[in-house]
Parts: structure tokens; sequence; C-alpha cells
């Protein structure tokens, strides 16, 4: 039976998995969203980079938690939070204004070609690693990292977002899906905002799993 330290040490490597892929996807989201002028896609990748910080003060709440399980979430993580939710905020902003914009202006994608393989990769990715988070947090009998778990299915419904709407204009070039998508993008954004702000104010982990 694998014991609480080495329980621990696997919480910890999810947690910095989950950094380091949320780098990675982000450059390359980025970077492929300008240059095919995918808003949602680049959206995308801005929001990978802004769950690089959730993903540091989760990684401080599991070295907190290994080392006193009953202890409340200290200034690190609500200071962690509430820049996560100002940053989720401004994406939102941002993201809504150029999606009316480009409506407007019948603006297209030249391609949503790596939306669609980015999205799926982040699919599996994330999958496997709500799967084993949740593994651990049931060994280790820990809310917080089951919490987690379930937070990070946001991340895929964010990935579905993005495979749909990426997929439909590969498949019938539909101009303003793209920014539906976006838009679509931009909900799950403000509702992670909204979520960081009232996790900093409180010691309730995740209201996720409602």
């Amino acid at each position: 039976m694998t014991d609480h330290k080495s329980l621990y040490r696997i919480a910890l490597l999810l947690a910095i998995i989950t950094i380091i892929y949320n780098v990675v996807e982000g450059f390359i989201s980025t970077y492929f969203g300008y240059e095919d002028e995918s808003l949602a896609l680049f959206g995308f990748g801005i929001d990978s980079f802004i769950e690089v910080i959730s993903g540091l003060g989760i990684a401080h709440m599991v070295l907190r938690i290994q080392n006193n399980p009953n202890s409340n979430r200290d200034n690190f993580e609500r200071t962690a939070l509430r820049i996560t939710g100002v940053a989720f905020y401004i994406l939102v902003f941002g993201l809504v204004i150029t999606s009316v914009y480009n409506i407007w202006t019948g603006h297209k994608p030249i391609t949503t070609f790596w939306g669609v393989v980015i999205s799926v990769i982040s699919i599996l990715v994330m999958w496997i690693l709500v799967f084993s988070k949740r593994k651990v947090g049931k060994q280790l009998n820990s809310e917080p990292i089951l919490a987690d778990a379930n937070c990070t299915l946001v991340c895929i419904y964010m990935s579905i977002i993005l495979l749909v709407s990426s997929g439909i204009y590969e498949l019938f070039h539909i101009g303003y899906i793209d920014s539906i998508g976006t838009l679509g993008l931009a909900y799950f954004a403000f509702n992670e905002g909204k979520e960081c702000f009232e996790k900093a104010n409180c010691d309730k982990y995740c209201s996720c799993d409602d």
C-alpha cells in the first residue's frame, strides 16, 4: 500500500505536470491562434497561461496540506487566487469585445486546423490528470486535492468548446463560429474568475463539484 508521503509526492508531481503542460499549451495555442487568426485558439492559449498562476497556488497547497492536512488556505494561495481572478476578468473583457467586433466585421480565421489538434490533445491530457488527481485524492481522503481534480474538468469543457467551434469551421467554413466559440470560452473564464474570488475570501476549496 502506498504511504501518504509517496501519495503527496505524486500529487505535487501532478500539479507540476499541469503547470508545465499549460505553459507549453499556452505558447503553442497563442502562436497558432495569432498566425491563423483564430480568436478562439488564441484566447484558449491565454487561458492556459492564467491556469499556470492557479497551478502555482495548487502546488503550494499540496505542500501545505502535506505538512498540515487540517490547515486552511494561506496568504500565498489567496493572493494567487485574486491575481488569477483579475486575469480571468481581463481575458473575458478582451474576448467578448473582440468576438463582437469580429462578428460585426465578418472576420474569418485562415484555418482552425490547429484548434482541432490542440483541443483533442488537451482533452486527453486533462482527462488523465483529472483521473490521476481523483485517485490520489481518494487515497489520501483529501478534499482539497479532490476539489482541484473537479476544477480541472473546466479545462476539459473549454477544450470541447474549442474542438466543436474549430471542427465546425474546418468542415463548413461558417465565419462567425470561431467568435461564438470564443464567447463560450469567455463564459467559462468568467465563472472561473468569479470562483477564484469566492475561494480567496473563504476556506471552501471548489464550487465546481456542483
